[in-house]
């Protein structure tokens, strides 16, 4: 019986520096990758457990009207100085679609069981169904036929915001290199002229 609490204290003592030798102030890759990813999470919260393809056909929705003088005309570059992902934050993007249109964040549970999407960023009015051209109000909710997400077409969305302003489709690279193409949606508050 000795034995095994001899074994078992040396056992502690031993784990006790390990601990201790890992916390002083030397890191590795593992944890700097770890914690790069924790505060990813923290910022796309509305994503965890949601695969989102930041690419589209460029397919537009059905209604949408292309934007007469729009500020950042098709074709134009811009930067994203503050987007609704972090992987967009500081990019330049190649305009290539504007529209005139009511945009909206949305909250709805997932088509797939997925869980509940809070506030994401953005979905059109053209993409719900059956909705007529008024625009939709704070606390409505309606049938999506967006596929930014996987279980989002489909779904029952709660309103969370409204306003009238001009969305953007964009081709850009995110900051960790991946290359997007016809991206929905941008809106104009989140784009600054290229200088």
């Amino acid at each position: 019986m000795r034995k095994n609490n001899s074994i078992v204290a040396a056992t502690l003592i031993g784990l006790t520096f390990t601990l201790v030798a890992c916390g002083n102030g030397e890191t590795d890759d593992t944890s700097e990758t770890a914690e790069k990813h924790d505060t990813h999470d923290e910022a796309s919260d509305e994503h965890a457990g949601h695969e989102m393809d930041l690419s589209s056909s460029g397919e537009i929705p059905e209604g949408l009207e292309e934007a007469e003088d729009s500020l950042f005309p098709v074709g134009t570059t811009a930067y994203i100085e503050d987007g609704h992902m972090p992987e967009m934050n500081g990019v330049e993007v190649v305009i290539t679609g504007a529209f005139d249109t009511t945009v909206y964040t949305v909250s709805y549970d997932p088509t797939d069981g997925g869980q509940r999407v809070e506030d994401h960023e953005w979905v059109v009015h053209e993409e719900f169904v059956e909705v007529g051209e008024e625009p939709l109000e704070i606390g409505e909710e309606a049938s999506m036929d967006a596929s930014h997400m996987t279980g989002m077409e489909g779904a029952v969305a709660e309103i969370d915001s409204a306003q009238s302003t001009t969305v953007y489709m964009v081709d850009f690279t995110t900051t960790d290199g991946e290359e997007v193409q016809n991206h929905k949606w941008v809106v104009e508050e989140e784009l600054t002229a290229v200088e």
